[in-house]
This record gives C-alpha cells, structure tokens and sequence, in this order.
C-alpha cells in the first residue's frame, strides 16, 4: 500500500474532493484525520472509513479561525506525534456572490480571500512543525484553473486561488532542504456539491454545450479523478515532486 504508516491530515474531508481522498488515503494505508467544519459530514465519512477497515478520526476545523487551527494540530501533534501528508483542501466558491471587482461587496471579497487564502496559511503554518518532527512529508495545495487563466465574475476566488500557487512554489523552496515536498493541484469543472454554487444553477445555463465546446474531454471531472492526483503527490511515486502545479480540468485552460 502505497500511503502504509502514513498519517494524512485533509481539511474538508467530510465531503466532494475532501471525502474522495480520505477514502483513497484510508484504503492506501494512511492513518486519515478528517479535518471538516461540518461536524456530521466528517463523522459519517469517519465512520465510512472505520467501517471498510481503515483508520480515521474526525476533528471539527474551521480552518478560518486560527486559535481553532493551532487547538486541533496541538491536539494532533499530542496524540499522533505528528503527520506526513497535509491535503489543504477546504476552500470555498460563492457563486453570484462572488464578482467583478467594481461591483463585488468588499466584505465577500474579504471572506473569501480570508477562508481560502489565510485557512490554507494557517493550516500549513500549524502542520509544518508537525512534518518537521516525522522527518518531512508532503503538503498538497489546491488552486483551480481560476487561480491560472483569467475567469471573469469571480475575482475574489481568482485572487485566492492564483495567491495559492504563488505560496506553493515559496513554500517549495522555503521547506525542500527539510525534505516537506509542497504542490498544487488546480482543478476545474470537477461535478462536486460545490459546482451547484456555480452557474450551473442558473437557468441559462446549457450543460451540454459547456461540455461539448468548454471541455475538451467533453465530461465533467469527478472528485475520484482529483483523488487520484493527490495519492500520487501524497506517495513515494511523486518524491521528486516540488512546486509543481497540475491542472486538472479536462482541457479547459489549453482550450
């Protein structure tokens, strides 16, 4: 098993991507703590894990507050001695919410930048000592296509998420002698709960033609398929892996 002896730390783990990934850490061997802010997603993907012979503990995060965050990695650090994989995945996407810059309410464009931005830095800057103390490990980041190629009427999440790979290449450089492997995966048009929060949910909205003429391999991506990306990246098969940032969207930004 790929992950065996690993202890992998995943920050929306109760759900979409996040649940993907504890599943496919938990069956690779990992220790999985599902950090996840909506305590009865978290538990029931706890017990989904426990229930087909993996090993996972939930913990209640809003990566947002940072006395929260230091709490539960203390906690963490106390009863695990430290981790190997952190999975920065937790973020958010408002929707109409979210807009141009002449038009967005400052506050959302605050809170966004504050829960995607800042709950990525504060999670990595409470792990990092905690993958220091097993030697090193992986952190894995996440972008979006937003975050590489211009997206118009969501600048607030364009801006969080170009920021993300900014960080992740500093920290690439910051942590690589301490053997802490820092990469990005930035996906898009991934058919999760958060893609209803989109224009999806607007009655224009014509499905087909996005994924005939917006997505190249002419599908939606699944939260299996960024699973996938991150086990590589989590794993010894990408130990050579440092500030990489891998798109994952069906073609999008080359189309």
């Amino acid at each position: 098993m790929r992950l065996s002896g690993k202890i992998a730390a995943i920050t929306g783990g109760g759900g979409g991507i996040g649940k993907a990934a504890a599943q496919t850490f938990a069956k690779e061997g990992a220790v999985v703590l599902i950090l996840e802010k909506d305590e009865t997603l978290g538990k029931e993907t706890e017990a989904e894990i426990i229930d087909a012979g993996g090993k996972a503990e939930f913990f209640a995060l809003d990566i947002s507050n940072w006395e929260q965050v230091q709490k539960v990695f203390a906690d963490i650090d106390k009863k695990y001695g430290g981790i190997d994989i952190l999975y920065n995945n937790a973020s958010v996407f408002w929707g109409t919410k979210d807009a141009a810059i002449d038009v967005i309410d400052v506050k959302v464009f605050e809170q966004i930048i504050h829960i995607n931005l800042f709950g990525m830095m504060y999670c990595s800057k409470a792990a990092i000592p905690l993958l220091k103390k097993r030697g090193g490990g992986a952190i894995i980041n996440t972008s979006s296509s937003c975050g590489v190629i211009g997206i118009p009427n969501c600048d607030a999440y364009s801006a969080s998420k170009g920021a993300t790979i900014s960080l992740t290449r500093s920290m690439a450089v910051e942590f690589g002698p301490e053997k802490i492997r820092t990469n990005c995966i930035a996906p898009a048009a991934i058919h999760t709960p958060m893609i209803y929060e989109s224009d999806l949910n607007k009655p224009t909205f014509d499905e087909q033609k996005f994924l005939t003429q917006g997505t190249p391999l002419r599908r939606w991506g699944t939260a299996q398929d960024i699973a996938n990306i991150a086990l590589f990246l989590a794993s010894d098969e990408g130990s050579y892996m440092n500030g990489a940032v891998l798109v994952a969207d069906g073609g999008i930004t080359v189309s």
